[in-house]
């Protein structure tokens, strides 16, 4: 009688869930494990493109199926509906109905999507490009909206400078604004904030800072001092929030929703449950909180399938860095900025600006962009077959300086 497959769900394959299909199918045997990867979408959809995909840019559909081609995983297009971690079933719906499905190691990779912050008016009358569907509507709608027409972007992160730089490039004759609750730019270097000035200048973008946006409706925004700024699309990048899926069951999460993982990217509450992306909340090297980015979820991942390997074959886990390098921000196509960073995410003095840094940063995006291509590296090629190690027992995975250079370095590119 053969022996039982490990049975591996995957829920979400955004850049985390992704990356880590690809490397638990490229170092465990498939007659030891199967692997089930559950997505809401047919096709890995590149987030850090959404800007440009709302400015009216033709990105290449990237069908999950054909990822994964040939490396044992079966990918089911379904929306998950609820996780029960003491039963270790996952719910989910497929276009011919409910289905529950049963794991013996899940990782929960579902992500986030747009915080609102309990700003009325946000669903109502804001756009937002933390999805797809959302980056289409704005899309469809920048492009009903005549020469003159005014575009307000709320929110003065990294989502909401590209945003606006890029919609202020591709669409000049429109007025754009961007509002942001701090100074412009105020966590870069001094190099970095200047250049970010000269480049939102050329592009005759209007900034508002100290700007708390209370309320949005059809004809603009609020600000909490009673400024009304008018505009005929509100585009909101205020921040995410995790899918509401991991506190509506019995993890321990963060007030924000993120499942609380230690070393391994194991939930410290359900040994069987691993959290990478923005799903998870991690520390990095010196005890600070990864934030919400595709540079904490591919090295996340990668982390998270060598604990699991280790776990059950009994193989030692190489330590992907969780550490941090520079962040790399698109102004337009035509222009960047590459800010070195510390490792736990603080400015360096030094930043990388203007067309080489755009092109710069394109590299990092389709580098990101090879998990959904099911491109080989950086997954480590030898299938290990599972061994005497106890599944979810608890243990740590052990420590071992045998991280390939291949993964660090990519990972640290992000």
């Amino acid at each position: 009688m053969k022996p039982m497959k490990h049975k591996i769900v995957i829920l979400g394959a955004g850049y985390a869930g992704a990356s880590v299909t690809g490397r638990l199918a490229r170092r465990l045997h498939a007659d030891d494990v199967e692997i089930t990867l559950i997505n809401a979408e047919p096709d890995f959809v590149e987030r850090v493109r959404m800007h440009q995909l709302a400015t009216g840019a033709d990105l290449r559909p990237l069908p999950l199926r054909d990822a994964f081609t040939g490396s044992g995983v079966r990918v089911r297009v379904g929306r998950v509906a609820s996780v029960d971690v003491e039963a270790r079933t996952v719910s989910f719906a497929e276009p011919d109905g409910e289905h529950s499905l049963a794991y013996d190691t899940l990782v929960y990779a579902l992500g986030s999507a747009q915080n609102d912050g309990g700003v009325p008016g946000v669903a109502e009358y804001a756009h937002e490009i933390a999805s797809r569907p959302g980056a289409l509507r704005l899309r469809e709608r920048l492009a009903a909206l005549g020469p003159g027409g005014r575009v307000v972007v709320v929110g003065g992160g990294l989502t909401g400078i590209e945003a606006v730089t890029e919609i202020a490039e591709s669409r000049p004759d429109l007025d754009v604004a961007l509002t942001a609750r701090g100074r412009l730019g105020d966590w870069l270097s001094p190099a970095g904030r200047r250049h970010l000035r000269r480049v939102v200048g050329r592009l005759g973008i209007t900034v508002h800072e100290g700007a708390d946006v209370a309320g949005v409706g059809e004809a603009g925004v609020v600000t909490t001092d009673a400024v009304a700024i008018g505009a005929d699309v509100t585009v909101w990048t205020g921040g995410f929030t995790a899918h509401p899926i991991a506190a509506a069951s019995a993890l321990t999460v963060t007030d924000r929703g993120r499942i609380v993982v230690d070393d391994a990217m194991r939930s410290v509450s359900h040994a069987g449950v691993y959290a990478v992306g923005d799903a998870g909340q991690a520390r990095g090297p010196k005890d600070n909180l990864l934030r919400m980015s595709c540079a904490s979820g591919i090295p996340m991942a990668w982390r998270a399938a060598d604990s699991i390997v280790a776990e059950l074959t009994g193989a030692g886990a190489p330590r992907i860095p969780l550490s941090y390098v520079q962040q790399c921000i698109s102004l337009g196509r035509r222009d960047g900025l590459i800010q070195l960073v510390t490792s736990d995410d603080r400015a360096r003095s030094f930043a990388l600006t203007g067309r080489f840094a755009a092109r710069y940063k394109e590299m990092i995006c389709r580098g990101a962009g090879l998990v959904g291509r099911g491109a080989p590296l950086p997954y480590p090629a030898r299938r290990r077959r599972l061994g005497q190690a106890t599944p979810s027992s608890g243990r740590s995975a052990r420590d071992e300086p045998v991280a390939a250079q291949t993964s660090r370095d990519f990972g640290e590119t992000l």
